[in-house]
Order: C-alpha cells, then structure tokens, then sequence
C-alpha cells in the first residue's frame, strides 16, 4: 500500500512560524509532525509514500530527503506556486499514487498537519467502497462536525450527531472518476492542472453509499495556529518525560 501525505497548504494562520518553515517540517515533541506519521506509515509495512508540496517546496526534499532515514521511498508532487487544494492535489498525485500492477489498489492518505495516536494498521486495505474515513469527536474550533457515521459504518453526509473528519483516509483512485461532472464550473476546476477540494467528491460517493468509516476516540490534533503546536509540544514533552511511546505497539505491521 502506498500512502499520500497532504503539505502542500500555505501555512497562513501559523504565521509567522511558516515564513521560513512549511507547516508540516515545524516540530512537536522533538520532531517534525510530518514525521510521526512516516514513521507510524513505515512501521505497519508502507514503503512509497508521495509528499504533495507547494509553499516552500524544496524544505521537504531537504529535510526528509529520499526516506531512507525511514525505510521508504518519497516522491514529491509539486503543485506550483499555489496550491491545488485536497482534490486537485489528489488528482494531480495520482500517478505515483497508482499501483502499475493493480490500478484499483487503495492507498492511504493523512493531513501533514495533524498529530494523532491512531493506529494506521486499523485501516483496511481496500475499502469496500471508494473510500474509508477516521472520524473523531468534534473539537471546540470544529464543533459543527463534517458528516455522520451510521451504525452499519456508512459515512453520511449529514445526521444526527456529526462527526469531524480528521484528514486520515484510504482512498480508492475511483474516488476521482467523474470528478469534473461533480466539480462542475467551480472556482479552479478549468486551471491547468485543476484545483478543487475532494468533500464534494466524498459526499457524491456517500449519496451511492460508497464510504465508509470509523470513529477515533484517542488523541487528535489539528495544528491549525502557533497555540495548539505549543500546547501538542507541551503534551509530547510531558509524555516523553513519562516514557510514553508513540510508535504503533513498537511493531511492523501489514495494513489489512
């Protein structure tokens, strides 16, 4: 399974820590947030992983390099100088997100700027729709939620007591057929490559009944503004100093 990691945002509200720093390079708990996740992608047996960039693109490349360090193999998806939001990076990803043997195969895909303790080998390796979403309890900058998850583990887009989505998914590429019929006329959808957010996309597949999900009741962090990356520093500091660990079981693991 190969994975995609979303980095490519501008930063603006963790300002002005991403002057000189894109989001995902900034540290918590003594290292970069995008590594917590390649190190929890690399314990459960991924071995690929694309990095979309566009705000200060060449930090990644030289702070991550090639992924050894880790036992992967990075690739960069550069997106220009603006960004082509989560659809439109998605789409333009594709190719090195497809696998030649399997085009249909699943790969997993995580916001750069988030922390979590959610177990990646939970997920399944190939949803039974187009797509499979993490879904946690909504924050308090959040509260309005995103979608629904029923009891049979169908994602809705909307119900009775809504979730937030936390931007930890397994997508199949057949999420994007179709997409310009969805996108329609929006904003971006005739730049070259094309820019436009996936949620109309995945809400499209929930009305054909072809998501599905789970809820994280663990720890969970979108580090949205220079206070909660203080606070997530805070609360990794005092873990470590507990000898708390963070890896997944402190074993390599084959996602499902």
């Amino acid at each position: 399974m190969k994975a995609l990691i979303f980095a490519a945002g501008l930063g603006e509200r963790m300002r002005p820590l991403t002057e000189r720093t894109p989001k995902p390079l900034l540290s918590a708990g003594g290292k970069p947030l995008i590594a917590w996740h390649l190190e929890k992608l690399a314990a459960i047996g991924v071995r690929e992983v694309v990095i979309n960039t566009s705000w200060l693109a060449d930090r990644f490349p030289q702070a991550l390099g090639d992924g050894a360090r880790w036992g992967l193999r990075i690739a960069y998806s550069y997106e220009g100088a603006t960004p082509l939001e989560t659809g439109g990076g998605l789409l333009h990803a594709l190719p090195l997100l497809r696998d030649a043997h399997d085009p249909d195969a699943a790969f997993l895909a995580v916001n750069g700027d988030i922390w979590t303790d959610f177990d990646f080998a939970r997920l399944p390796r190939l949803p039974d729709g187009d797509a499979h979403l993490v879904l946690i309890d909504n924050p308090t900058h959040h509260a309005r939620g995103d979608f629904a998850l029923a009891d049979d583990g169908r994602v809705l887009s909307a119900g009775d007591s809504p979730l937030t989505f936390s931007g930890i998914a397994v997508y199949r590429p057949a999420l994007l057929d179709g997409w310009r019929n969805t996108i329609g006329d929006a904003d971006g959808a005739d730049d070259m490559p094309p820019r436009f957010r996936l949620a109309p996309l995945l809400r499209a597949a929930m009305a054909r009944s072809r998501v599905g999900g789970e809820r994280h009741a663990g720890r969970w962090t979108d580090v949205g503004t220079p206070q909660r990356l203080a606070e997530l520093d805070a609360h990794l500091d005092a873990d470590l100093g507990h000898g708390i660990g963070h890896e997944v079981d402190g074993r390599s693991r084959t996602p499902r």
